[in-house]
């Protein structure tokens, strides 16, 4: 079916064969393009009535060194230990940094983008996963590489498909070193609670612990609920019927929730369940039993996304990967019997 409304740049791209990238260069006179390609790409935008963004072309000249951070959710431990790894690197450089909440939603999400673009801020980044999809990530891929090519910076933490600086959790990795210490444990039968499986987090996560385990005859049954306490809550709820003697929570603030429940309904933890989680949020040696997780370094994520924006721009995308670090603490042991 034909789309509405007048052609994009994605558009283009798509007619012209070319990627969207490719396409966004061959518009503004960028390197990396042969200028065969390049007339190419502009003759196809003529023909559909494509018109540049002039506004983001006109924001070199005119932006402002705030940071524009966008975040899925600030009351969330992750992304505050994030959001504070960013404040203090920009502060050693005398930039200002501007939180914007998405929501966990993309269009939330590029709305957000879009009002920090319409405050001129010279640099933004992107904290949270990305989608399994990357269709679902187009308005965004446009906006940010209108911004770059414009003169701005751009870098996200945890999304694989964007085409700026990154910085990426090894969350498979992660996952790996939770079902492996599950099932050398003795663990059979473990449930996870995940957040939304279209979520690159969610899905890197599950292939590493089925990775861990995949030496043994572990059964792995998850289900799928809100990246929250209250998600783990309702998960191990659920889970509580399939006669599993470990749960995992894909993130920490599930895994407490997992707890919760558990403690609800009398269960000991971990004599008669095990629990684990990921991130190792502060909170994590805190609550009782003292949470075994896998650790990942959000607060320094935010400091290499500053790194990454504060470096001079290159034609391809930067990658830093973190490490992870297995946290064992009280809440995991062998299953009884």
């Amino acid at each position: 079916m034909k789309r509405e409304g007048a052609p994009r740049l994605i558009d283009v791209a798509e007619a012209a064969g070319v990627s969207l990238a490719s396409a966004s260069r061959a518009m503004t006179g960028g390197s990396g393009i042969s200028p065969e390609v390049a007339a190419h790409v502009r003759g196809i935008a003529t023909q559909l009535g494509y018109e540049p963004n002039m506004h983001a072309r006109g924001l070199a000249g005119g932006l402002v060194p705030t940071i524009g951070l966008v975040v899925h959710e600030i009351g969330d431990p992750y992304f505050s230990d994030i959001a504070s790894g960013v404040i203090r690197s920009a502060a050693l450089e005398n930039r200002s940094v501007q939180i914007a909440q998405a929501d966990r939603t993309p269009d939330s999400e590029l709305a957000q983008v879009k009002s920090l673009l319409r405050q001129r801020v010279g640099s933004i980044i992107i904290a949270g996963s990305g989608y399994a999809d990357p269709g679902r990530e187009q308005g965004m891929t446009e906006a940010l590489l209108n911004f770059t090519l414009a003169g701005g910076r751009a870098a996200v933490i945890g999304r694989h498909h964007l085409p700026v600086d990154a910085v990426l959790p090894d969350n498979h990795r992660a996952g790996v070193s939770v079902g492996r210490h599950l099932a050398e444990l003795g663990h059979r039968r473990i449930g996870v609670v995940a957040g939304p499986l279209d979520l690159n987090t969610v899905a890197d996560r599950i292939a590493g612990l089925r990775e861990g385990t995949n030496d043994t005859d572990v059964e792995l049954t998850v289900v799928s609920r809100e990246f929250t306490r209250e998600g783990g809550i309702e998960g191990a709820r659920e889970l509580l019927d399939r006669d599993v003697t470990a749960i995992v929570g894909l993130n920490d603030a599930m895994a407490i929730g997992i707890l919760s429940e558990l403690r609800q309904h009398g269960i000991s933890v971990p004599d008669e369940m095990s629990v684990v989680g990921f991130d190792d949020i502060a909170v994590a040696a805190d609550v009782a039993p003292a949470l075994t997780t896998a650790r990942i370094p959000m607060f320094e994520m935010g400091q290499h996304a500053v790194s990454l924006i504060l470096r001079p721009a290159s034609d391809e995308a930067r990658t830093i990967t973190t490490a992870h670090e297995l946290i064992v603490r009280r809440s995991s042991g062998p299953p009884r019997g």
